[in-house]
């Protein structure tokens, strides 16, 4: 649980509640409180440069203080925080509906897609039948990003 936990923090990316994070995993509160703590103490009892902060009954997953800059400065492109955790939203998904990405990201990823289409980091292609688009990574994200392929990826297994 705590590892769900973590990912909804991360694709979130901004402070979300008890049962926000709960109507997510479809979990009851009291199990989703117990695993919050859990892994707010095993980031505190790691060097790491992420923690979980509590603010207002609200919970997030950021840098801790003092790192915003030195990432800003390892990016290979002028990229918000915000736009890139979209983009590794895309990126773990692979081929993601964008009305899928929205109800994951916010409706703030409407922008952030818009700026990732502009950046030809992202290539959106209107569903056959819905009115969505589907979202998938471009030739030049794979030439921007070192992105190491996942061994256990199915898709990878069938071509081999």
């Amino acid at each position: 649980m705590p590892a769900r936990i973590e990912a909804v923090l991360y694709l979130k990316g901004k402070p979300i509640s008890v049962a926000e994070i709960s109507e997510v995993l479809k979990e009851e509160k009291a199990i989703i409180e117990e695993a919050l703590l859990a892994l707010m103490a095993g980031y505190s009892q790691r060097d790491t440069a992420l923690e979980i902060k509590e603010n207002e009954a609200k919970y997030s997953l950021q840098l801790r203080k003092g790192l915003g800059e030195l990432v800003q400065n390892l990016l290979p492109v002028d990229i918000s925080g915000a736009t890139l955790r979209t983009l590794a939203t895309i990126a773990l998904k692979k081929r993601i509906l964008q009305s899928e990405l929205v109800d994951l990201r916010g409706s703030g990823a409407y922008e952030h897609i818009k700026e990732l289409v502009e950046m030809n980091f992202v290539e959106r292609k209107r569903q056959r039948e819905g009115r969505s688009f589907w979202l998938t990574l471009s030739e030049k994200f794979h030439r921007t990003f070192t992105v190491i392929p996942d061994i256990n990826d199915t898709d990878d297994k069938k071509a081999a």
